[in-house]
């Protein structure tokens, strides 16, 4: 009676020596660890991907090396701990696909220091349980997707990237606007919004042609990117030879003073225009506005009416200059000039 007992053992062995061969030949990255997170397979589509050997992680819990610069959990070692709450702190993209049973998925850059290069890895971890509900095994298994992620970079950046100055598109600065308008009210705070125009480019277009002028506009766009210093600046090309510059947590005199600095920049540049009716060289005209919104301001229209304002009212006061919507009336009264007469207001999209 002890035949088929010895028998179904052989079979076992013979079916579990079977699965690792064919596991170790998978096309797929893959590696398995046990209860206490030690490897136990490392195939060789892993060794190939990470560049490191099986031979410096079979039987070690070092499999994060791998992957990362510094010690942190891999997919299967959240899955061998059932902890998919932990998910969200490790990866960038991610689902938890079932308790106790189907694993997790996720996404993320990995700095693979063996290689020197970053990877973009998708990446599935199961756990393997045996009859009576006890886990064995994890299995991890991994897709190189770093083309597929930089082509979907790229894309993204091209529809939010103007073609001629590389700055933001009108797309991108509504989207921040309407962001930082809203963060405004919770905040409180000050929003400034500069807009900026080449004085007589039609003039110099016609003298100096298309391409020069482009040459111009990439100049002039590069001098007000440069004002982009802080992480939620945005310097846009708003149209044609007009640029915006949004700056969160700003007030008047600050904004105008960063005005000025572009105007003189481009002033410095010295980029010849001698067309009849324009000066020697090109200059800007810069309108500034900045507002705390109010319960009552419902979206930014008020701001952007304002710097638009501003923005006429310096090409009434002979261009090359800059003026804040606050002082607009002051220098109009000052010169003994009428206001600025009412335009078709600008609106937020």
């Amino acid at each position: 009676m002890a035949k088929p007992r010895k028998a179904s053992a052989k079979a076992v062995d013979v079916a579990d020596s079977y699965a690792v061969r064919l596991m170790q030949h998978l096309v797929v990255p893959t590696f398995v660890i046990d209860p206490r997170r030690r490897v136990v397979i490392w195939n060789r589509a892993c060794e190939r991907l990470t560049g490191v050997p099986a031979s410096e992680v079979i039987g070690t819990t070092k499999h994060w090396q791998a992957f990362y610069e510094t010690r942190r959990p891999c997919l299967a070692d959240l899955v061998a701990l059932d902890r998919p709450e932990q998910l969200p702190e490790f990866y960038s993209e991610y689902a938890a696909r079932g308790h106790n049973g189907l694993g997790f998925s996720a996404e993320n850059w990995c700095v693979m220091p063996k290689l020197g290069s970053q990877l973009y890895l998708a990446i599935d971890a199961g756990p393997i349980h045996d009859e009576a509900g006890h886990l064995i095994a994890v299995v991890e298994t991994l897709r190189d997707l770093t083309d597929q992620k930089r082509a979907e970079t790229a894309l993204k950046e091209l529809a939010t990237r103007d073609g001629l100055t590389g700055l933001s598109n009108r797309r991108s600065f509504d989207q921040m606007l309407m962001s930082e308008w809203a963060r405004a009210q919770r905040t409180q705070k000050p929003m400034a919004l500069l807009f900026v125009d080449v004085d007589h480019f039609k003039l110099f277009n016609d003298r100096h042609g298309h391409q020069s002028g482009d040459e111009c506009l990439r100049a002039v766009a590069d001098v007000v990117s440069r004002h982009a210093l802080r992480p939620l600046d945005l310097a846009s090309r708003y149209g044609g030879e007009e640029f915006a510059l949004i700056l969160p947590d700003m007030d008047c005199d600050a904004a105008c003073a960063s005005a000025e600095e572009i105007r003189r920049a481009v002033m410095a540049l010295g980029i010849a225009h001698g067309a009849e009716g324009a000066g020697d060289h090109v200059t800007l005209r810069v309108g500034v506005a900045s507002h705390i919104p109010g319960e009552a301001d419902g979206n930014p229209d008020r701001l952007l009416g304002a710097a638009d304002e501003a923005l006429y009212a310096a090409k009434r006061l002979s261009r090359n200059r800059v003026i804040c919507a606050e002082r607009a009336l002051a220098e109009f009264a000052g010169l003994g000039r009428e206001p600025v007469p009412g335009r078709a207001a600008r609106k937020s999209a």
